[in-house]
């Protein structure tokens, strides 16, 4: 690396210690899938009203406590009240295995249908860990060298102005140190273009190499779509099958995810119970229904559907250890600094730390994609917490509010 390279530091409590960030501006933040630019700005309609489903609990409620659950109601409500926002919802776990869901809002603003507990959303982003942990599973095998130039697998691909493959390590890609320009601006600057049409992983990738690079390799972080994009190309080059398939055999199945999925080709439904997501075209907008579209342009980057509990059991499961080899879950947590809406964030391979307010980190990651915003994250405790509302932000205090009740319900 350069002078100016990123100092990696462990997981090991100085992943927050000394990290300062500037706040990001609405282009490009962690874990964000597609640019703030998409939306400046939402509003629902006058008459939206606020309701709460049943909570929901997946084993006993011996020795919890009501007061708990009732602060977690009411963070969940705030984020919907005076129609902010169509649906919130919420889940807990705790390390015992308690699972506890909380709803707010209406799943349809045309019938007003009350939120599926529990329901499936577009988690966007956080398909980003899911993608990461199959390249350092391979790592683990032996079949990827995570200092190699992403050459030594797919030779001659990352050609462009100020790119080239031969000095881009797969580690840059997971971390996002890598420099390679974003191609997610294509997608935001038209979005009704893409929302139901299918794109090949090589047009992303195409569409991002007309760019020029952000940077030298490992000159500093930029949160960029298309190294998921390379990740998601060099696990099937490395495999021979389908990255679809190779995140469900080697992670779905593995830990027992029964509501998770990496949609197939063409398939632009969310098959189970859910809450419909909305868009706005630009500030001042209506919202428009846009549940239903082809998350193939996000890929490796952000395609999959899940739950709130499943997304819980999978970052649990995988700071657990039941995921990954210890050296190669060392690797995922030895983290960066990241410019994220919450200051001292860090970003590791496909892994992000957040400072909480009482003290201690968060792990996890997060995702947006038009109609859902998801964020959450895992204590070192073992208590984890994921939160999603159905419209994509469209500004900066819009996610820190989230972000805000991911905290206070990891925190209460």
């Amino acid at each position: 690396m350069s002078d100016n390279a990123l100092t990696p530091a462990s997981a090991s409590g100085a992943s927050v210690s000394g990290a300062s960030t500037r706040r990001r501006g609405p282009r490009r933040r962690g874990a964000t899938l597609i640019a703030l630019t998409l939306v400046a700005g939402l509003g629902l309609p006058a008459a939206y009203s606020t309701a709460y489903a049943d909570e929901s609990t997946r084993t006993s409620e011996a020795g919890g406590h009501k007061g708990a659950r009732t602060d977690l109601r009411k963070i969940v409500d705030g984020l919907v009240s005076d129609g902010k926002r169509p649906a919130a919802l919420a889940s807990t776990r705790e390390r015992d295995g308690r699972t506890r869901t909380y709803t707010a809002g209406v799943a349809d603003l045309a019938t007003g249908a009350p939120v599926p507990a529990d329901g499936q959303v577009r988690i966007g982003s956080n398909t980003k860990t899911f993608t990461a942990v199959v390249v350092l599973q391979l790592v683990g095998e032996g079949k990827i060298d995570l200092d190699a130039p992403i050459e030594t697998y797919l030779p001659d691909l990352i050609r462009g102005e100020g790119v080239d493959g031969r000095r881009i390590t797969v580690r840059q890609l997971l971390q996002h140190t890598s420099g390679l320009p974003e191609y997610t601006q294509a997608v935001a600057e038209n979005f009704t273009e893409f929302q139901h049409r299918y794109a090949e992983p090589r047009e992303l990738l195409d569409r991002a190499l007309k760019g020029k690079a952000s940077f030298p390799p490992g000159a500093k972080w930029e949160y960029s779509n298309t190294n998921y994009v390379v990740a998601g190309l060099l696990v099937q080059k490395i495999t021979g099958r389908p990255l679809a398939e190779e995140i469900n055999k080697r992670v779905v199945e593995r830990i027992g995810l029964r509501h998770t999925y990496f949609p197939q080709a063409g398939d632009m439904t969310i098959r189970e119970k859910h809450p419909k997501g909305y868009f706005a075209e630009k500030p001042g907008a209506p919202l428009r229904d846009v549940t239903v579209q082809d998350p193939s342009w996000g890929w490796a980057a952000g395609a999959m559907i899940s739950t709130n509990s499943d997304v819980n059991r999978f970052f649990t499961a995988l700071l657990d250890g039941r995921l990954l080899k210890p050296a190669q879950l060392k690797e995922m947590r030895t983290t960066v600094p990241a410019e994220d809406p919450v200051a001292g964030s860090r970003y590791g391979l496909g892994l992000m730390s957040r400072p909480l307010s009482c003290g201690g980190v968060a792990w996890g990651h997060g995702g947006d994609i038009p109609g859902y915003e998801t964020r959450g994250g895992v204590t070192e405790s073992g208590r984890s917490v994921n939160v999603t509302v159905t419209v994509l932000p469209g500004a900066l205090d819009e996610v820190m509010e989230v972000e805000k009740a991911v905290d206070a319900a990891l925190c209460r």
